[in-house]
């Protein structure tokens, strides 16, 4: 006998990308930005900060969640799809 095993789901997209933001994002990243703000010469460090996040930390996301549902795996089952050899 076959049995199916029963994948969750989200219940909405907003749902969805708070979780990955908040898995992304962490506490230590939110309690020690205004320290960092300070630090960094205020405006134009949040706006350097932005653009990293916009040019790196975007596409790295972007490429992880496109893997992982087209391979419809476990992390270690979607890096050996893709992996070469």
């Amino acid at each position: 006998m076959a049995t199916t095993a029963h994948r969750g789901t989200w219940g909405s997209k907003a749902g969805f990308i708070l979780a990955a933001a908040g898995s992304a994002v962490g506490l230590g990243n939110i309690w020690g930005f205004p320290t960092q703000v300070g630090q960094g010469g205020g405006a134009v460090f949040v706006l350097i900060y932005l653009a990293c996040v916009l040019f790196i930390c975007l596409p790295i996301m972007v490429a992880e969640l496109v893997i992982g549902r087209r391979a419809q795996l476990d992390p270690v089952g979607s890096f050996s799809l893709i992996r070469p050899g």
